[in-house]
């Protein structure tokens, strides 16, 4: 039984499209359907339903999957063991991050990526709202927070630093707050839901504030732009603001009362999957893109302090 025709089988009961996976593994839709029916004559067994939008799994296909995808896996794992050369990844690495992150961190750095890897096309799919990494087929996705569900891993990213911003003419108009009590004075911009901002006072108090935001967005580069036209005060991503804060078109809000994330960024990919050479490469690229202290981070301490 062919490996290969099996990793077909896999990814059409993943994506539940039999064009979508033809795609995926570089072939047509008519050459994925006369593989699929090949390997059904060859089980003497019907795996999927066929309409002309998508394709199911029969009460075959459900029971022989789960044996299909260890096949797979192994074959991944042995080829992987090979050593890096062998296992050059190939295929198409399906990634979902975040909207505003994405744009403006990872799909600029793409070209030396794909350059690296030009036999691996990448589906990239950027928004804001939680995806089913299992039920959309994504072999990683890129989040705020580590998952607590243990059948994902989680590898770290980076560090995801926040401030309070304001532009200089909000500033100079309504004054800056010396307290986050004060903000209740003042006009506040909220990224989605995030309106429970969390504050280190001078003597290692933690400070929380609710605000009632005048504007809520639920996207962090709109947000920046509204307080960079000096519509109000804002929590942001340094990921986000870090150019803004070094060109002075936005300055912190609040610099004795640094807040308090506890959010990082990370990789997720799931727990049950070998980590397969394209996911691998991925990964490792972002940790190298990235590091320990992120681009977006390096020397933006002494524009946060010169507000002091």
């Amino acid at each position: 039984m062919d490996v290969d025709d099996l990793s077909l089988f896999v990814r059409i009961a993943q994506l539940r499209s039999i064009s979508a996976a033809a795609r995926d593994v570089g072939l047509t839709p008519a050459g994925a359907s006369a593989r699929l029916a090949a390997l059904e004559r060859k089980l003497s067994a019907r795996l999927l339903h066929r309409t002309t939008r998508q394709a199911t799994l029969t009460e075959d296909g459900l029971a022989f999957l789960p044996h299909a995808e260890h096949v797979v896996h192994a074959a991944e794992s042995a080829r992987a063991a090979l050593g890096r050369e062998q296992a050059a990844p190939r295929g198409t690495l399906r990634v979902a991050a975040p909207a505003s992150f994405a744009r403006m961190h990872i799909v600029p750095g793409l070209p030396d990526f794909c350059r690296r890897y030009p036999e691996l096309a990448l589906d990239l799919r950027i928004s804001d709202s939680i995806v089913d990494l299992v039920e959309g087929a994504f072999d990683v996705a890129v989040r705020y927070t580590e998952p607590s569900d243990s059948s994902f891993v989680a590898r770290r990213l980076a560090p995801d630093n926040r401030v309070l911003v304001a532009s200089p003419e909000y500033i100079e108009q309504r004054g800056r707050p010396n307290t986050p009590d004060d903000l209740a004075e003042h006009v506040c911009l909220v990224v989605g839901t995030l309106d429970l901002w969390t504050f280190r006072g001078k003597d290692a108090e933690v400070i929380e504030r609710r605000v009632t935001p005048s504007l809520r967005i639920n996207d962090g580069s709109a947000v920046r732009d509204a307080a960079s036209a000096g519509l109000g005060i804002a929590l942001m991503a340094t990921w986000c603001a870090s150019d803004e804060l070094r060109s002075g078109a936005l300055v912190p809000a609040l610099p004795d009362y640094p807040l308090i994330s506890t959010q990082t960024l990370w990789a997720l990919y799931p727990s049950s999957r070998e980590l397969a050479p394209k996911v691998r490469v991925f990964i490792d690229w972002l940790v190298d893109r990235f590091g320990n202290q992120p681009y977006w981070d390096e020397g933006l301490e002494r524009f946060l302090n010169n507000s002091r």
